[in-house]
C-alpha cells in the first residue's frame, strides 16, 4: 500500500513537472503579424537626411536632402488576412542642399515662383491606398499616379524639357514604385508561424526606385513583453551591373553599387506596426554613364558614388 502511495505520489510529480515544462516552452513562442479593425487612424511622422557623393573628373560633389513627413491613414478594409490603408500626405517639407545653393520647400506654403513646392501642395490630402496581407506582404498600391497626374498642373507654364524634369522628380520621390520600395523596408515581413526569442527570418524584394536590383531584408526577435517586442533588421543591397536605367531625361546609364541598411524596431503587438523604427542605410560603388552624342557625352564615363541615408520613423494610433 505505502509502495502504491509513492508511485502515485511520483506518478503526480511527474506530471506536474511535463505540465510545467511544457507551458513555460509555450509561453516562450510568440506570433506576430498585422491585425486591424476598420476605422482605425494612424499617424506615420518620418524625419531623415539623405547624404549623396558623386565624383565626376575627379571632382566630388555632395548633395544633402532632409526630409520631414507626415502621413495619416486610415484601415478603410479589414477582412480574413487582407487590409486596404488609405493615406494621405499631411506634411512635406524638404531641404535640399547641393553646391553651396540651399532650396527650402514646404508643401503647406504657398509659392507660385516654385513650380515643386506649388506641386506638392496639390499632392497634400490626395488619397491613395496600400493593400497588404497579415504577414505584410504589400499586394498593390493604387491611386499615387492620379495623384501626380494632378500634380502636373504646377508646371503647366514650363517649357517642355523642364516639366519632364520636374515630372521626374516627383515619379522618383513619390511615384508608386518609390513610395512601396520605402513601406517595404519600413514594415517588417512577419512569419506564418510562431516564433521566440532567437528566431531569425528572411525575405527578399525588389529595388524599385529606379536602380534594378535586389534587397535582401533578414530580422531577428530579440526580446518581446505582452505589448511590444524589438526586432533587429540588416538589409543586403545589390544591383544588376548589366540593366540600364534612366538618369535623366535621354541619359542611360548602369550601376554596379552594394550597400547596407540597419534597422531596429520597437513593434506594437496589438497592430504590428512599428511604434518607432531607425534606419541606417549606406551604398557604395559606380555609376556608368552611357556614351551619348545628343548629351555630348563622348565615351561611356564612370562615376563613383556613395550614398548615406539615416531615417527615424514613428506611427501612431489615434483612432
Amino acid at each position: 500500500m505505502i509502495l502504491r502511495l509513492k508511485m502515485k505520489r511520483l506518478l503526480f510529480l511527474l506530471i506536474a513537472s511535463f505540465s510545467i515544462v511544457f507551458s513555460s516552452n509555450a509561453q516562450e513562442y510568440i506570433e506576430l503579424g498585422y491585425n486591424f479593425q476598420k476605422g482605425w487612424e494612424f499617424e506615420l511622422k518620418q524625419e531623415s537626411k539623405n547624404e549623396s557623393y558623386v565624383t565626376v573628373n575627379d571632382i566630388m560633389n555632395r548633395t544633402t536632402r532632409d526630409f520631414n513627413n507626415t502621413l495619416a491613414f486610415t484601415i478603410s478594409d479589414a477582412g480574413p488576412n487582407h487590409f486596404t490603408l488609405q493615406f494621405q500626405y499631411k506634411e512635406l517639407l524638404f531641404i535640399f542642399n547641393a553646391s553651396n545653393r540651399n532650396i527650402v520647400v514646404d508643401a503647406k506654403k504657398d509659392d507660385p515662383k516654385e513650380p515643386l513646392q506649388k506641386a506638392l501642395n496639390i499632392l497634400l490630402d490626395q488619397t491613395f491606398t496600400v493593400d497588404i496581407d497579415g504577414s505584410g506582404y504589400i499586394k498593390q498600391v493604387s491611386g499615387l499616379e492620379y495623384a501626380l497626374k494632378a500634380c502636373e498642373v504646377a508646371f503647366k507654364d514650363l517649357k517642355e524639357n523642364e516639366q519632364a524634369a520636374y515630372r521626374k522628380i516627383l515619379a522618383d520621390q513619390f511615384g508608386t514604385d518609390a513610395f512601396r520600395s520605402w513601406l517595404e523596408q519600413l514594415l517588417v515581413i512577419y512569419q506564418s508561424h510562431a516564433i521566440k526569442t532567437g528566431t531569425q527570418w528572411d525575405e527578399s524584394v525588389p529595388l524599385r526606385t529606379g536602380l534594378i536590383g535586389r534587397i535582401d531584408l533578414y530580422w531577428n526577435l530579440q526580446h518581446w513583453d505582452s505589448q511590444t517586442a524589438k526586432i533587429a533588421g540588416t538589409g543586403n543591397i545589390k544591383t544588376d551591373k548589366l540593366e540600364t536605367f534612366t538618369v535623366e531625361e535621354g541619359i542611360q546609364a548602369t550601376a554596379e553599387i552594394t550597400g547596407t541598411v540597419q534597422s531596429n524596431y520597437l513593434i506594437d503587438r496589438e497592430t504590428g506596426l512599428p511604434r518607432i523604427c531607425v534606419q541606417n542605410t549606406e551604398m557604395n560603388g559606380k555609376y556608368i554613364y552611357k556614351a551619348n552624342k545628343k548629351k555630348r557625352i563622348k565615351k561611356d564615363i564612370e562615376v563613383p558614388v556613395r550614398i548615406v541615408n539615416n531615417a527615424s520613423y514613428k506611427i501612431k494610433r489615434y483612432k
